[in-house]
């Protein structure tokens, strides 16, 4: 982990930590190295009970759209690893894609990188009533995102990214996009608890949560959300 000194200012209303990041070594320990790569483990931490892959919505309209509605429209279904490519029936870099959107279904590819904004405003909700610490909360956000300068500020380590370390309630995960609506949400949330991690990463279409049997069952059913389950050990886009 890098260490430095100085405080530094909040990250909306979230904290950013010196060189205390004790809070995160439970993630470096859990880790088997870097075996994690690419797997659910790997972007939301291995050792919970169960996963569920969280789908970040294509648009229409700057509307929501789900996956399952976009690959409907194509004559194509959503299993719990389907990658977005495939339900447009692309190759992974879009080369053979026919047309850019689907008139009246789809014209915005889902969101890359953490969490988006609709969907954090349903998962925290949920995620609030599997921990009995929400209002004690720690996140991690990766240090290459490029709307502030993170230069010399300490960064805990995971198998994706580095991460600095923020802190604050778990209702002040939303306030980074209020202060600036072009401003990146936590990749990785955790409670005090550790009940449950959320994980995202720059590159990803879906953000991954890793937590108890009933948490996973309510997001698979939670109104607002495009969940499946899935494993530790399944590979992520």
């Amino acid at each position: 982990m890098n260490a430095t000194s100085g405080a530094e200012p909040p990250y909306g209303s979230l904290r950013v930590e010196g060189a205390d990041l004790a809070p995160a070594r439970w993630l470096a320990e859990r880790y088997p190295g870097y075996g994690d790569f690419g797997t659910v483990a790997g972007v939301a931490a291995p050792g919970f009970a169960a996963y569920a892959r969280l789908l970040h919505p294509a648009g229409l309209d700057d509307r929501p759209v789900r996956w399952e509605t976009v690959a409907a429209a194509h004559g194509r279904r959503v299993a719990a690893l389907t990658d977005w490519y495939e339900v447009i029936g692309a190759d992974r870099f879009y080369q053979n894609a026919q047309e850019y959107g689907l008139p009246g279904v789809w014209d915005e590819h889902p969101s890359e990188g953490p969490t988006p904004v609709g969907v954090a405003r349903v998962l925290a909700p949920v995620l609030a009533r599997h921990t009995a610490t929400p209002e004690r909360c720690w996140f991690g956000l990766w240090e290459g995102y490029g709307r502030r300068e993170w230069a010399g500020t300490p960064t805990f380590p995971t198998p994706e990214r580095d991460e600095i370390l923020l802190s604050g309630p778990l209702a002040s995960v939303l306030t980074p996009e209020r202060a600036d609506p072009f401003t990146e949400l936590p990749d990785l949330w955790w409670p005090q608890d550790r009940a449950w991690c959320v994980g995202g990463d720059v590159d990803l279409v879906s953000t991954y949560v890793g937590g108890s049997e009933e948490l996973i069952g309510e997001l698979l059913g939670a109104p607002g959300l495009e969940a499946h389950r899935v494993a530790a050990g399944d590979r992520v886009g």
